[in-house]
């Protein structure tokens, strides 16, 4: 009787440890998609000017969402340094809210192609496929 008691009383410390390893976790909410995840991608062009160097073909732009309207843009192009450029929407046009790059993308008459200046180099291209 005594050990029915004891493995009953076990039984039922062990259930609600059991239910709470059953239950399924919550997932996240899903975020809103901004102009960043509009614009995220791989995009392949040239440097069509350049201040301090000669145009050069086959760069490789690299755009990463690191926030809301927020990118990181990569170049495999040393002359082009990484930079992070802050977004906003201005009628068609998706472009650079501040700071001294230049960074548009017109989402009507041409949406995958993105044109970029940074530290006095200009590069257009347009999004891989």
């Amino acid at each position: 009787m005594l050990r029915t008691i004891a493995f009953i009383a076990s039984l039922a410390l062990l259930l609600p440890a059991g239910a709470a390893l059953a239950e399924t976790p919550k997932a996240a909410p899903a975020r809103k998609a901004d102009l960043a995840d509009r614009v995220a991608g791989t995009y392949k062009g040239a440097v069509v000017s350049d201040a301090r160097g000669s145009s050069r073909d086959n760069v490789t732009i690299t755009v990463t969402r690191t926030g809301p309207n927020k990118v990181e843009v990569k170049s495999d192009y040393p002359r082009i340094p990484t930079v992070t450029i802050p977004l906003e929407k201005a009628m068609d046009a998706i472009l650079a809210a501040s700071g001294p790059s230049v960074f548009l993308l017109d989402t009507v008459r041409s949406p995958d192609r993105l044109d970029l200046t940074i530290d006095d180099a200009s590069w257009s291209g347009t999004r891989a496929k």
